[in-house]
């Protein structure tokens, strides 16, 4: 994106393109797609806005539907099984990648890498709700500069081009409405209980809770899809990711393959595949609409946002303990790829899921030691190191291994 928009087309100054991101990073959900949509309204307006952050995300929702119903309906099958087993693989791999990437940027200092370190011990030892540990890191953040008060100083950022706030301030009580409206109804309408309502109150949560990025989210998404609401098996949610990864558009598009599965296996009086759709474009409406509608309430008065310290420390304590929240999903993947079994075990506040090691999978571990030479070693990017895992998982099945 800042390749295209401020190199080769030149919408935006880099002044403004980092501006612009340092925004869209303070905000929960997505931030490349809000990025988008910002870059839009700076250039046209709300309808610039609008064309930008649909149209972002619009040709990988396509894909990801079509690859969900094609998983749906013959996931089954022994070779597709077999390549997907490389896709875990490769899976893992990837979400160590950007674990190490991340790390190298988010963990500064000590107090850093105690956050992140709490963070995983929170996920992983104590089973903590993802929510609580963000706020926690959040609290811990802004506390450093209350700290430092007084001691820095903000950049200053370029004027914002003028905008018409009153008509942006009335399409994000609009967007407010259409984006809560249809969860109220199915409440109202369903029940708390139905698949449809537990997507739509789920994925409006995630919305305005998560910051991290995918890969934090998949935590969430992992402990409440899988383990809470079984809507997923732990395979599942790994070969999510995998398709996720080969498609255009954000990663977080993973969310769109969950609420499909969810909604194709509690159908009820639906065809599956009508229901599978359905529960996707649920799931794409109140993760996404609710971007459009911090952009647009926000952008207007970002400048009032620029430069405030506790926000930016507080930011900084999410980033850090996104870290640990990635770590903790590494080792979740790791443990649910390798091992075909475990169980959990309790000590009092302490509750860890442990493997069984009679139970190691050598063709999962010998995938994942090819998928991490092809990305690490040969650097062969994340959709040459996926196709290369399924295809040796094919080959493995051919070979009757």
């Amino acid at each position: 994106m800042h390749r295209v928009a401020v190199e080769e087309k030149r919408w935006l100054d880099e002044p403004r393109f980092l501006h612009a991101l340092n925004f869209c990073m303070l905000l929960p959900g997505p931030e490349a797609q809000q990025l988008a949509t910002y870059t839009g309204w700076l250039l046209h307006g709300i309808r610039g806005g609008l064309a930008a952050g649909i149209l972002f995300i619009l040709p990988g929702a396509v894909v990801m539907a079509v690859l969900a119903a094609v998983y749906a309906l013959y996931g089954r099958l022994p070779a597709v099984e077999a390549a997907f087993l490389g896709v875990k693989a490769a899976v893992l791999a990837l979400v160590v990648e950007a674990l190490l990437r991340i790390g190298a940027r988010a963990l500064s200092d000590g107090f850093a890498w105690a956050l992140a370190g709490g963070a995983f011990a929170a996920l992983f030892l104590f089973d903590a709700p993802f929510p609580a540990v963000i706020a926690a890191a959040a609290l811990a953040g802004g506390a450093t500069a209350l700290r430092r008060k007084g001691t820095g100083s903000a950049e200053a950022a370029p004027p914002a081009r003028p905008r018409a706030a009153p008509r942006t301030g009335r399409l994000a009580l609009v967007l407010l409405a259409a984006w809560l409206l249809p969860t109220a109804l199915l409440l109202a309408w369903l029940g708390g209980g139905h698949v449809f309502t537990g997507i739509a109150v789920f994925f409006s949560k995630m919305a305005v809770l998560t910051f991290g990025g995918a890969y934090a989210v998949l935590s969430w998404v992992a402990q409440e899809a899988v383990a809470a609401r079984g809507w997923l098996a732990p395979g599942e949610m790994l070969d999510a990711l995998g398709l996720a990864e080969t498609t255009p558009g954000p990663l977080i598009l993973v969310v769109e393959f969950v609420g499909f599965l969810a909604a194709w296996r509690e159908a009820g009086g639906l065809d599956p595949l009508v229901a599978g759709l359905l529960g996707a474009g649920l799931t794409l409406w109140v993760t996404f609409a609710p971007c459009f509608l911090f952009i647009f309430a926000g952008a207007p008065h970002v400048e009032r946002l620029r430069g405030r310290p506790g926000l930016q420390a507080a930011l900084a304590g999410v980033t850090a303990a996104v870290v640990g929240v990635i770590a903790n999903l590494s080792a979740w993947f790791a443990l649910n790829v390798l091992f075909a079994e475990g169980a959990r075990t309790e000590a009092g506040p302490v509750s860890v899921y442990l493997p069984d090691p009679a139970s190691l999978d050598i063709k999962a571990l010998a995938l994942a030691v090819l998928a991490a030479a092809a990305l690490f070693v040969l650097r062969l990017g994340a959709f040459r190191t996926l196709a290369l895992a399924a295809l040796a998982g094919l080959a493995l099945f051919a070979a009757g291994v």
